[in-house]
């Protein structure tokens, strides 16, 4: 994962780890918690796909809501979550003259983390 925010904060974080597919248990409750209408738009989505226009996608909601006439938003089979269990944690901070600061977090064998000073 990179998360990377441009000036004025300059600054970055990179994780690298192993991923696993959240539980369904943990995707039923993150779903639950979102609002509804978001529910509602991530159950007739089809995710990444082409749509000819936002009318497809717009009558889709008002009819998935019109069926279940105030009951739960049931989480739909392709929507989920993936679990990053991390290995390092990098964090950068933008200087002047390319002498960034970098600290890499390093996560050891028994569960605790060294900390190393990276050059930029």
């Amino acid at each position: 994962l990179t998360f990377w925010w441009s000036k004025p904060t300059a600054r970055q974080v990179r994780v690298t780890g192993d991923v696993r597919r959240a539980p369904p248990a943990d995707a039923d409750a993150y779903f639950a918690s979102r609002p509804r209408a978001s529910q509602l738009a991530a159950a007739v989505s089809p995710q990444s796909r082409p749509v000819p226009d936002r009318a497809v996608l717009e009558r889709a909601v008002h009819e998935l809501e019109a069926r279940l006439a105030g009951a739960p938003v049931p989480r739909p089979p392709h929507w989920g979550g993936f679990v990053v269990q991390p290995r390092t944690v990098e964090f950068w901070q933008g200087r002047d003259h390319r002498l960034h600061d970098r600290f890499r977090y390093v996560r050891r064998m028994d569960g605790t983390w060294s900390i190393e000073r990276l050059a930029p």
